[in-house]
């Protein structure tokens, strides 16, 4: 793949139409819900190629079988630490820590921003009191310096969020991916 930058992705992508190959971890999963996302917001046309999860698709994206993967960072970040696959940016809001000098996709298409996240959730009914001593538990663990450092490590960062806040998130994700599921047509399999 010649370009270094995520513009000059987008600008080899619109002159080679249907020619770039995207790998995800199966139908319906963030990492190919995100190079639908990005397909949307930046009008390329690329093929999306399905594998049985993360760990084949970066054996093919490390051979050249296939040109670009929107993958988690957790499960890429060692074969970018190691040379074998070049970043040329992350789809999360900010840049992470990990990978400090690579520029989130969002600085060159304004809005882009995919992120995969973990919750905790309740049965409907759970009396507050009970909702609000779990959400202060487990942001306190969250808050731990030795907590947020190996976070860091791993190329994420805790989501401190209120129970209202979080469910604003999940309403807002919804609808998000919600669209990019009828964009793309996906279907899981």
């Amino acid at each position: 793949m010649p370009a270094q930058t995520v513009a000059e992705f987008i600008a080899y992508a619109k002159d080679n139409p249907g020619k770039i190959s995207f790998a995800s971890a199966g139908n319906g999963t963030t990492i190919h819900l995100s190079g639908e996302l990005f397909m949307a917001m930046t009008g390329v046309k690329m093929l999306h190629v399905p594998y049985r999860g993360s760990a084949p698709a970066l054996t093919d994206m490390m051979s050249g079988q296939v040109q670009v993967m929107f993958d988690n960072v957790l499960s890429s970040l060692p074969h970018l630490k190691s040379g074998a696959l070049r970043p040329l940016a992350v789809t999360s809001r900010a840049r992470i820590e990990a990978l400090p000098d690579v520029p989130t996709v969002g600085e060159t298409v304004p809005g882009y921003e995919t992120s995969t996240w973990w919750g905790v959730g309740v049965p409907r009914g759970t009396p507050s009191e009970t909702v609000e001593k779990l959400n202060r538990e487990i942001n306190a663990v969250l808050a731990e310096p030795s907590i947020d450092a190996r976070l860091a490590e791993l190329g994420s960062a805790p989501l401190i969020l209120a129970p209202q806040a979080f469910g604003a998130l999940l309403a807002a994700e919804t609808e998000k991916w919600g669209k990019a599921v009828k964009f793309s047509g996906a279907v899981i399999e």
